[in-house]
């Protein structure tokens, strides 16, 4: 039995499906064009598919619910009903879609279901009780949510509940926390994945375990900071980006006027305090640039730190810090990485994106990515199966190696000390 099964999350292998209805709550939320309105990546519906699959083997009804965009996100909530062609094409076999969440007709597609045969039901953010600003205002606990339409709707229906969204671990809605409540419930084959991959990173990591955090997002940075640096999990961090400025401006640099601005602006001159926390309680495990790259007559031009301020954006990291962060890389037991080095969008400043995800790339060590903008870079540069587990979840990825305690985590160790009348294998 493995590390993660033991902290108290049932593992989908562990009940019999045959001729059992199961509800699976799968992350299929994928990138839409804005013009088009298709789906422009299957990632996330491609690692749906083992969990699909052994359920479809073991002979199991399955109705899938899943969500796609949101009100924060409101140009892509869209049908799931191409969701639905693409994952018939993957299985080869038909997944009929009923454009209706919990209704009458979701209902009855349920009840209709042979052993083998799967409906995905209409997007859950056609809910009220599944969208973020409902979440935000009404702050309901797993059982005050059994009275929630999704859950009165089709609990009756369904022997057993899988939970398959690591993606959307963070999310305290009805579809992810409810169900255990009342329900035999367990972890699908992706869940089990995402959980082993950063509890590897966070528990056992090789070491040095060397973790290598860049781009604007640098809320989700510094959360993992404090939790990697206090408890030893992280031998070193490389700090690029904005985050790698916030450390130089900790440290006592003038990074320039231009620079400021852009920190200021956005309101992330905030983290500059808690930097300076980190680098006086842990000074040999934080790194910093040691130059920087700008335009200048329409040129890449490079700048050392100790030649600062200049009044102009530093886009990239410098030639200097590319080859102390790649020997960094070279020598790590373990490897995390969140987000990109630079602005490599343009070609100009990409040099130290590229470079860094070359090396990881080359790195004999155990290597972990995770968040929309971490892939693209990476999928820009290198081929993604040099890296040995690329973590289909953003903030939650973000959040569990924060140490933060996440709604379907706990949901699901609640639900394996609760006693359900359900056989095991």
């Amino acid at each position: 039995m493995d590390e993660v099964i033991r902290t108290g999350i049932r593992s989908i292998k562990e009940f019999d499906y045959k001729d059992k209805t199961v509800l699976l709550r799968l992350d299929i939320n994928s990138p839409i064009d804005p013009v088009t309105k298709k789906i422009t990546s299957h990632n996330r519906i491609n690692k749906s598919l083992p969990t699909l699959n052994y359920l479809i083997n073991e002979g199991a009804k399955i109705a899938i619910i899943a969500h796609q965009g949101d009100t924060l996100d409101y140009m892509n909530l869209i049908p799931l009903e191409e969701h639905a062609e693409i994952l018939s094409e993957k299985l080869g076999r038909t997944v009929k879609y009923i454009d209706d969440v919990c209704g009458p007709a979701a209902q009855q597609a349920i009840k209709d279901l042979k052993p083998g045969e799967l409906v995905l039901l209409g997007n859950l953010r056609y809910l009220t009780e599944e969208v973020s600003t409902f979440e935000n205002s009404v702050k309901l606990g797993p059982s005050e949510m059994l009275n929630t339409y999704l859950v009165r709707s089709l609990a009756p229906l369904v022997d057993i509940y899988v939970n398959d969204a690591f993606a959307a671990a963070h999310r305290n809605a009805p579809s992810m926390v409810a169900f255990q409540e009342i329900k035999p419930s367990a972890a699908g084959i992706l869940m089990m994945e995402e959980l082993e991959a950063l509890t590897k990173v966070m528990s056992s990591p090789t070491r040095p375990n060397v973790f290598v955090l860049g781009g604007l997002k640098i809320s989700d940075a510094f959360g993992m900071m404090r939790q990697v640096l206090e408890n030893g999990s992280a031998d070193k961090i490389l700090t690029s980006g904005v985050t790698g400025h916030i450390m130089l401006i900790a440290k006592g640099y003038d990074i320039g006027s231009a620079n400021m601005k852009f920190i200021k602006d956005r309101q992330l001159d905030k983290f500059i305090e808690p930097a300076m926390e980190y680098l006086k309680n842990f000074p040999d495990r934080i790194l910093y640039p040691v130059d920087l790259a700008y335009e200048e007559n329409g040129k890449r031009k490079e700048v050392s730190i100790d030649a600062l301020p200049i009044d102009k954006l530093c886009l990239d990291i410098g030639q200097r810090t590319i080859e102390i962060y790649t020997n960094e890389i070279m020598n790590a037991g373990t490897l995390f990485v969140n987000g990109p080095a630079g602005v490599y969008e343009n070609p100009m400043f990409e040099n130290g994106t590229k470079s860094i995800w070359n090396a990881i790339a080359e790195s004999n060590g155990y290597s972990v990515i995770g968040g929309g903008d971490t892939v693209s870079a990476a999928q820009r540069f290198i081929d993604l199966s040099k890296i040995n587990y690329v973590c289909t979840a953003g903030g939650a990825m973000v959040r569990f190696l924060s140490g933060v305690k996440m709604p379907l985590i706990e949901a699901m160790k609640e639900s394996y000390e609760r006693p359900h009348s359900m056989t095991h294998n």
